[in-house]
């Protein structure tokens, strides 16, 4: 494929825990996203789009390769994506792209006697074999360090620390490689950011968080004590951390709008947080706060602007969603199905998506049991393992889910109709 071919290259923007609550078109109060939000004006955003395995490996698992992460072997915390795995990668590469890899990977293996955060983990090398058949790669396994993070990987090497914001570090390893790269196959690349992320008091030297008594609460976060301290604190540091990224990316977006190649954009999430909400913090819940994500489409000329599309759509079909929006035929490399002819308007979307956590990670206050459940368009249901009912919810009558948490006759009509 030449330049001539009319394919688009095609850019994945995926954050770690920015939950679908948390964007200016939801809308929220304490958002200040200016650059994703003019982009929101000209793409098609999926109102209910949700992380099939709502915590990062799985997640991550699943949105490369199509498929659920356990059926991949993909089940503790710590497990890598196995080799010869087909991911998202493989597939581009089928179709002659050529491919890029920037940031977090969190894919391979993390240090068991290392806390979660600190250099250790961002030091971890991620042998060649090990990243996905991405053809350029320049990341970190892990280590949440929004501060001066440690890449390495094409063009850096062994373990480099990079001084400044992880966003704006990310944004311009991606650009230096847009600014040289010389060839004329059209491009797949992801950009995989940590932001927003713990620790949330990690910000640039530049921000000017809102005050924790300034923060607009969801209605489901239960008020005093020390929940409601502890969700406004981390979220004033966490809406620092939104407008932090969003005006690197604002960077990136600028770089792609000029170029004079097609394109397709999509931003999301691997996973939300749940911020106090139902009085839990962190991931790995079946509420809405910790499975939505953003999910938003940009493609001037192929896609209508300022679309919004009301369907539930998994992350287990993003990689086959967009092959198709860039009019590859699909691959059998991936799991997934190709949803392009509902984002663009031809047909309707899923009724419902498949939903679970493979196992228990070792971190709280994250959820601490592994389950099983299904986000329909209108309502929401979860079980333990052993298939014990858990919650059940009318998503219509309770979009906060301020009510009684089991239904058991709405419980039994989901599970029975997943």
């Amino acid at each position: 494929m030449d330049e001539r071919s009319g394919l688009p290259d095609v850019y994945w923007i995926v954050t770690t825990q920015w939950r679908g609550q948390s964007v200016s078109w939801a809308p929220d109060p304490n958002v200040r996203m200016p650059n994703l939000s003019r982009l929101a004006a000209r793409g098609v955003v999926v109102e209910q789009a949700v992380s099939n395995h709502p915590f990062g490996p799985f997640a991550r698992t699943a949105m490369l390769t199509g498929r659920p992460s356990d059926a991949v072997g993909v089940v503790d915390y710590f497990d890598s994506l196995p080799v010869g795995v087909p991911t998202v990668a493989q597939a581009f590469s089928s179709a002659d792209y050529e491919t890029a890899w920037f940031g977090k990977w969190h894919l391979y293996q993390g240090l068991r006697e290392e806390p979660p955060v600190g250099e250790a983990q961002a030091r971890v090398v991620v042998p060649v074999d090990c990243r996905g058949g991405f053809g350029w790669w320049e990341g970190f396994e892990s280590g949440f360090l929004n501060i001066n993070p440690w890449l390495h990987g094409s063009g850096i090497g062994e373990p480099r620390r990079f001084a400044g914001y992880q966003a704006d570090v990310l944004v311009d390893r991606m650009l230096r490689f847009l600014e040289r790269r010389q060839s004329g196959n059209p491009l797949f690349a992801v950009l995989s950011m940590e932001p927003p992320h713990p620790p949330y008091d990690h910000l640039p030297p530049d921000s000017a968080p809102l005050s924790p008594d300034e923060i607009v609460l969801r209605a489901n976060v239960p008020p005093g004590g020390f929940i409601e301290e502890q969700a406004r604190r981390e979220l004033s540091g966490y809406y620092a951390q939104i407008e932090a990224t969003d005006r690197a990316l604002g960077r990136l977006i600028e770089q792609i709008e000029r170029r004079s190649r097609p394109y397709l954009l999509v931003i999301t999430s691997v996973h939300g947080d749940m911020h106090g909400s139902q009085g839990v913090f962190r991931k790995g819940w079946p509420w809405e706060e910790s499975i939505r994500v953003p999910l938003l489409f940009v493609a001037p000329g192929r896609l209508e602007p300022a679309c919004r599309k009301e369907g539930v759509f998994g992350l287990m079909d993003l990689a086959a969603t967009t092959m198709g929006l860039a009019g590859i035929e699909g691959s059998r490399l991936i799991g997934g199905s190709d949803l392009s002819p509902w984002i663009r308007g031809h047909a309707e979307g899923p009724e419902a998506v498949a939903i679970s956590m493979p196992s228990v990670p070792p971190f709280p206050p994250n959820c601490p049991r592994s389950w099983r459940g299904v986000r329909t368009r209108t309502e929401l249901a979860a079980w333990d393992e052993d298939g014990s009912p858990w919650m059940a919810c009318d998503l219509e009558e309770d979009p906060l889910q301020l009510g009684p948490k089991l239904d058991l006759k709405l419980f039994s009509k989901i599970k029975n109709g997943a």
